[in-house]
């Protein structure tokens, strides 16, 4: 007999949280925690969305996104998680890039990064420390029209390689380019540059494991294989969701799936003001990724001179078009060390990232899109030679992962990694204005993006829930 993940599940819950991304494993946490009655239901067979991890044979672990995030995610997780994850977050030791108009070595904190300027890049230091209390200060509400290329222009006009520098390792972590508001630069920005990268030690699974464990001991009910087809409104209301062919009432509805997806298929367009449907179909949605996994051999160990991140790049400028382009020059290596997962046996792993466009994945023959993914695997080896010697007879296994690799697994639209651009956040927001209970937590406007966006994005929603849900309890 088919296994029923919904067993023992009750016929109504407060909250119920679609999806268990890190800002939907947030929100169901801290409204477990409030004290209401939560139902998480995930369509996959893990938890954690992008935050995850998979395994291959003879003890090969690679995680698909735990390649460095803010030191604020320490606060997040020791406030809103426990304090057994945050002690678990460790900076990494360097940060590497490398491409024809500079090859240099930092710390990544705003200290190490006014050196830099200053000595190789011979910056004045007031105009430094200008562009830095600038993003600094930058916050949800300022003016949307003065874009990223605008902003560099102003603190260092002409000078493509400043802008190389500041800008190369946002784009890896949100997608974002020259063209967005340069609000969504600054605030990303400015939060990896107060004290450095950061990782979680352990691995993403021991993270998300530890996470669950949380959760249950908060009162969450936690499911996987469990996919919502519909969420339920009932006279401007939300009245429950439809998942597995099965019915559960609940009071209010928290979606961590793509914006778009959520409004357009779980609820339906008929549910919503005409202005606002016709809002949300504006919304763009972000750029998606293509990933390579590398497993050296056990006990083939990686000189750790060679960084923790490496920005590589081999294109004279910087351009988004080349970051997009399906003619690669532009890789992100994240190396994995034995310091990383600790309590296992020494091995070393490489992901490389790099930014895409999800059409130039789809419409390929099944043929032509397993060469591709062939190609890409063999040009990535051939760039991570430059830097890890003899690194094609040491690697053991190598696999890809397209946008359409992401948008099988997350069901984002498109495989967005990054969700939408800076327009979502609106959206998001004002989903209960439209259909009361309803909420959203997920990766928009780009500065909601990465680990530390998308568990603080919900915290924010959790804290609207919970409102919302107070209100109504006493009246």
């Amino acid at each position: 007999m088919p296994r029923d993940f919904l067993k023992d599940t009750k016929g109504q819950y407060d909250v119920v949280v679609i999806g268990s991304g890190l800002g939907g494993l947030t929100v169901a946490n801290v409204l477990a925690r409030a004290g209401h009655s939560v139902l998480l239901l995930e369509q996959h067979y893990k938890l954690g969305g992008l935050a995850t991890w998979f395994k291959r044979p003879r003890g090969q672990i690679f995680d698909i996104s735990l390649h460095g995030f803010p030191v604020g995610m320490i606060k997040s997780c020791r406030r809103y998680w426990s304090a057994e994850i945050a002690d678990r977050i460790v900076q990494l030791k360097s940060i590497r890039f490398d491409n024809p108009m500079f090859s240099l070595t930092t710390a990544f904190t705003r200290d190490d990064f006014t050196r830099l300027l200053i000595e190789r890049f011979a910056v004045a230091p007031a105009t430094i420390a200008a562009f830095f209390d600038t993003a600094r200060g930058m916050n949800f509400f300022d003016d949307q029209t003065t874009t990223t290329g605008q902003l560099f222009e102003r603190f260092f006009p002409g000078r493509q390689d400043v802008v190389r520098l500041l800008m190369e390792p946002i784009v890896y972590a949100n997608g974002s380019t020259l063209e967005d508001p340069a609000i969504t630069y600054g605030i990303v920005f400015s939060n990896f540059m107060s004290k450095g990268v950061f990782i979680f030690e352990g691995g993403t699974d021991h993270l998300i494991r530890l996470m669950q464990n949380e959760l249950v001991r908060n009162g969450a009910d936690v499911r996987i294989r469990c996919d919502v087809e519909r969420i339920l409104v009932d006279r401007g209301r939300v009245a429950g969701v439809q998942v597995n062919g099965r019915t559960i009432k609940c009071r209010a509805v928290v979606s961590n799936a793509n914006l778009k997806s959520t409004i357009f298929d779980l609820v339906g367009p008929q549910h919503f003001d005409r202005p606002f449907v016709d809002e949300a179909r504006e919304v763009r949605l972000n750029n998606s990724s293509t990933q390579v996994y590398m497993a050296f051999r056990p006990g083939d160990l990686i000189e750790e001179s060679t960084g923790d991140l490496l920005f590589s790049s081999t294109a004279r400028e910087f351009r988004t078009d080349l970051l997009l382009s399906r003619d690669i020059t532009s890789r992100t290596f994240s190396f994995y060390y034995p310091r990383t997962r600790p309590e296992t046996p020494p091995r070393c792993f490489v992901v490389s990232s790099t930014n895409a466009r999800h059409e130039d994945w789809t419409g390929l023959t099944p043929e032509d899109y397993e060469a591709s993914k062939r190609d890409l695997i063999e040009t990535t080896l051939d760039a991570l030679e430059r830097y890890v010697p003899n690194c094609r007879q040491r690697i053991v296994h190598a696999e890809a992962a397209t946008p359409v690799t992401f948008q099988h697994y997350t069901k984002h639209v498109a495989g967005a990694s990054f969700g939408t651009k800076f327009e979502g956040l609106a959206v998001s927001r004002n989903l209960p204005e439209q259909v009361g209970g309803l909420y959203h937590a997920g990766s928009v406007g780009i500065i909601m993006s990465g680990w530390l966006g998308a568990i603080n994005y919900g915290v924010i929603v959790a804290n609207s829930v919970d409102g919302e849900l107070t209100k109504r309890s006493v009246s």
